[in-house]
Formats: structure tokens, sequence, C-alpha cells
């Protein structure tokens, strides 16, 4: 049967059928992790998503025989583009059946979007923002994967091989051993960056606090300290007020460390929380009507794993051993919530400077990940 491509207009229900596919494409894989289903629609979504003032998306379906087979969403960040002086456009959101005929049918109309826009290359998958998932797993598929990461089956690599895609980027992750104790030297420098630059770690006893007193601030620091990574999209305040409102209600205090300095402005933040991959998995993505139950069991209770969200630290603080300082504040409570490991998440291959901070940890590479291009 031929390939027939639609164009998504971006209703709940439309997009309710999109996330659905990318779900359902991977019931029988143990290593998928399903997203919450509201809160892909919501990204997905120009009223709910404050992204769309600096972007622009065009969700597709492919249906063979009237039946679901494909799904991507082809973006342009306009700011992002702007900033660098480029016409890139990005996709994201892939999901397809391992089909020739189906991936060409769903690249094509991307690519044809992104041409009658006025684009010049393609990128992907990439999101909207940094807060999206992005980069396509190429190595490590026999890994469970994490609330922060895309998982897809190993055909997907060789139709971006086959299609003429070539690495832009690579992302590695970690799986680190939580250390009985702070490593000696990690200590000692966390105590000389202490008292050199003046900083302290703030006790953080209230959700409500960290949100009024830091969550502006702490995106703001996201913004400054991720500016010159690859595809980084500024967070507007509209994007800010949206994820201080979405994610900061539900961290664990113990799982956060905010650094200031002596006129107690933030200097640096470190962000985990301990997995719901499990909780997720179990859920199947919904909240309701006992979704929600499997969530909250894995963000309250006991769990083997912590998931490192993000590492921000300020330019001028960058390079002078302000890392120490955070993992000497969280290591002491990750030891106390009985995790035996944690994940990294995605850095960037060539960040030499992030990977050094695991050098005094046990550790092994378990996943990498890859955006790929190509010239429309």
């Amino acid at each position: 049967m031929p390939i027939t491509i639609v164009p998504l207009k971006p209703t709940r229900s439309e997009l309710l059928k999109y996330v659905k596919f990318g779900i359902n494409l991977y019931k029988d894989s143990s290593c998928y992790v399903p997203p919450l289903i509201l809160d892909e629609i919501d990204t997905l979504s120009p009223k709910k998503n404050p992204a769309f003032d600096v972007c622009r998306a065009q969700s597709f379906m492919a249906y063979r025989d009237n039946r679901p087979v494909g799904r991507i969403t082809a973006i342009i960040n306009d700011a992002v583009n702007s900033k660098n002086g480029v016409k890139e456009m990005r996709f994201g959101f892939v999901d397809f059946i391992d089909d020739k005929e189906v991936v060409n049918a769903l690249f094509k109309a991307t690519e044809d979007w992104g041409r009658s826009n006025g684009m010049t290359a393609i990128i992907g998958p990439l999101g909207f923002s940094d807060m999206d998932h992005e980069g396509m797993l190429i190595d490590g598929f026999d890994q469970i994967g994490t609330i922060a990461t895309i998982y897809n089956y190993p055909y997907y690599v060789d139709h971006m091989e086959r299609m003429g895609f070539k690495k832009d980027i690579d992302w590695v992750e970690y799986r680190i051993k939580i250390p009985d104790a702070i490593p000696d030297k990690y200590a000692r420098i966390a105590q000389i960056v202490k008292t050199k630059y003046n900083l302290r770690s703030v006790p953080l006893t209230s959700r409500k606090t960290v949100k009024e007193r830091y969550g502006q601030a702490l995106f703001k620091l996201i913004n400054e300290a991720y500016a010159d990574l690859y595809g980084f999209s500024p967070l507007t305040d509209r994007q800010i007020d949206h994820y201080v409102d979405q994610y900061l209600g539900l961290i664990r205090l113990d799982c956060v460390s905010v650094i200031v300095d002596s006129n107690d402005d933030i200097v640096a933040v470190g962000i985990s929380m301990p997995s719901l991959s499990k909780g997720l998995i179990k859920s199947r993505g919904k909240l309701f009507p006992t979704g929600w139950i499997h969530l909250l069991k894995a963000l309250k209770g006991k769990a083997d794993v912590v998931d490192l969200l993000l590492v921000a630290v300020k330019p001028e603080y960058q390079s002078k051993g302000v890392n120490a300082l955070i993992f000497a504040d969280l290591i002491p409570a990750f030891i106390s919530a009985g995790y035996k490991e944690a994940e990294s998440n995605p850095e960037l291959e060539g960040n030499e400077n992030v990977q050094k901070q695991w050098e005094y940890f046990e550790r092994r590479q378990h996943r990498k990940r890859r955006a790929w291009r190509k010239t429309l």
C-alpha cells in the first residue's frame, strides 16, 4: 500500500494520536521510557509552549492502509538561526517502523517544508529548546533510558546513513558509582574554591522558597552557562516562567545544590532527581487513573539510581573547581538516600571540562547519541 503523509493540525486530539504512536511503537521494548503524554502534547502545542514565540513547526504523520507507521516534527528556531547567522531547520520527535518507503516519505515532507521556508540544512533530532530531548541513540540500545533522553531502535541509524545524513555532533553518557564518601581530592578542591571565592551552599528547606527566590535566576543562569553549547536556544522570559511553574514544584530538595556568592547571587546549580524511568514504564506515560501512583513512588520512595539532570556554572566561574563544591553538597545526600549509581545524562563528547568532573569517580560510558546533518 502507498504511504500517505498527513500534516497535523496542532489540536489536542491530533497531537494525542501523534504522541501515542511514539509510545506504542516501543510496547515490546524493556529499555524505552515513555514521556508523560500530557507534557508531550503541551510541548507540541503552540497554545501551550512559549517556545513557539521564537519557533515555527509542522508535525507530520505517515500512514499506510489507514494505520500510523511514522511521525516527525519539522522545526525552525528563528532565534538560534538569527544568533548564528544560518538557515537551518531541525527535526525532532521522530519515530518510524523499519521501512524504507515510510522513512523516505517522512523526511521528504520535512525537508520540503524546510526548503519552502528558505532553509538550507537540516539537523537533528533536536527539539524547540535544550529543555527538549535531543540526540539519536547510536550505542547502548540494551540500556534503560531516562526521563531526559531519547530511546530509539538500532535500525534508525541505518536509515539516517542511507539517506545521506552525516554526524554533526555526538553526546556521551555515563553510569557513575556513588562513592561511600566525598573523594578526598574533591573535598579539598571544594574547600579551596569555597574560601577563595567566598562561595557557599544554600540550605534548601522549602520548594516554594526555591521557586520564588531562585527560580528565575536559575534559568537565567542556564542561559549564561549554556550560551555557547551546540544548538543552544536561549530561554525567553515566557519560557522561563513556564519551566519555573512546570518543574520547580516537583524537585526533591535533597537532590538540588544551589551555590551563591557573597551577594547571595547564584553562581552555580546542580539539579538531580531519583530516576523516574521504571515509574514511567509502568505508567505508560499516563498520569490517570493510576500512573501518578507509580511516579509518586519513584519520586518519593527508595531508588537505586539518581539522574543528574543538569549542572550550570556562571561563565566567570567555569574551570575553577565550582563543580566540586556542587558535588560535595550532593554526594552526602545521595549516600543518605541510598542511591547506588548516578546517570550523567548527555554530555557533548568534546566538552572536556564537563567530563573531567567524573575523573575521581568509578564510572562507565554506557550510551552514545548523535545529531545528524544534511544539506538541503
